[in-house]
């Protein structure tokens, strides 16, 4: 998977749980409720122009109450690693977030990654899962991954990690 967001501040820094929705702010009121975070992420692509595919998705602080995010696209292109043709899949991630929540426009530019790797269905999916589990920390990760049929034949994998 590779280096997990190394640099994003000192161990033990205190963080509201909404940071996130205050705008990188200060928590609102008093009685926001605070986590306590191993580092605290610096969104670096949300606000800026990035043209080209990034490794890692970003993260932010999970809010309160949150039990499950779902992302999905149509979009997500990868190469057959035997015939070099290109594979088009629908894809739903969903997560169950603990302390983060993945950035969506990070999510994006890290999908681009696979538009010119030879990869097939199912280990994308596994590999996807294993992006989210690890750098959301993330309590339980389902990846489902539906390949465009080619042939007569559509693929579907289901890649799932934690409880």
């Amino acid at each position: 998977m590779g280096e997990v967001w190394s640099g994003w501040g000192q161990a033990g820094v205190e963080m509201p749980k909404d940071l996130y929705a205050d705008g990188m702010n200060s928590p609102k009121s008093p009685t926001t409720e605070l986590a306590t975070t191993s580092a605290a992420p610096q969104l670096t692509i949300l606000g800026n122009t990035v043209r080209e595919a990034v490794d890692h998705v970003e993260v932010f602080p999970a809010p309160a109450n949150v039990d499950l995010v779902r992302f999905t696209t149509d979009e997500l292109v990868s190469v057959c690693p035997v015939t070099k043709q290109p594979d088009l899949s629908h894809v739903v991630i969903e997560y169950q977030p603990l302390e983060w929540c993945v950035e969506s426009k990070s999510l994006k530019l890290y999908l681009w990654n696979f538009r010119d790797r030879a990869v097939f269905a199912e280990a994308l999916a596994a590999e996807i899962a294993g992006e989210i589990m690890q750098t959301a920390k993330a309590r339980k990760v389902v990846v489902t991954l539906t390949q465009r049929p080619r042939g007569g034949i559509e693929v579907q994998t289901v890649a799932s990690l934690g409880n």
